[in-house]
């Protein structure tokens, strides 16, 4: 249970651990369900496109109280780069907090920012974390910056 006292719903963990051992699936996306009680696996995907994955976080919708606004995410990505010089292939999977700065409501704001460390915590294997507020933050050549450390 998160601060916010948010649960995690066995799904969330089970669907990781289909990501990280199946190697089937390219990501998942989390969000909080509509009562704000649990996060929940919104979408699972085999899809390697890093540009629909981005779309999806970036159009995410959040309500509160009648109102609509742009809508935090959690994510994990199986995400697999290329080292420099023939070295090989790498994968690392990435925790993604998505929080757009603009058009999000305060109140699901703060429930994503309080619960982040439950689900978080709950998987294991994370192999690289990205908080990400605008839509630079998540593009494809920043996360692999990030992920490879330079060591490409």
């Amino acid at each position: 249970m998160s601060k916010s006292g948010v649960a995690v719903s066995p799904e969330c963990v089970t669907k990781f651990n289909e990501l990280k051992l199946g190697k089937s699936i390219k990501y998942i996306i989390y969000k909080l369900s509509d009562d704000y009680k649990e996060i929940v696996v919104e979408e699972s995907s085999t899809d390697p496109e890093w540009e629909i994955f981005q779309q999806k976080i970036v159009d995410a919708k959040s309500s509160y109280k009648g109102k609509e606004g742009k809508g935090p995410r959690y994510a994990v990505y199986d995400f697999q780069y290329e080292l420099e010089g023939g070295e090989g292939t790498r994968n690392k999977i990435v925790f993604i907090s998505w929080s757009p700065d603009e058009g999000t409501l305060v109140f699901p704001r703060m429930t994503y920012a309080s619960s982040k460390e439950a689900l978080k915590n709950s998987l294991n294997g994370i192999g690289a974390e990205i908080q990400a507020n605008n839509e630079d933050e998540i593009e494809y050549s920043t996360i692999l910056s990030s992920v490879s450390k330079g060591k490409r």
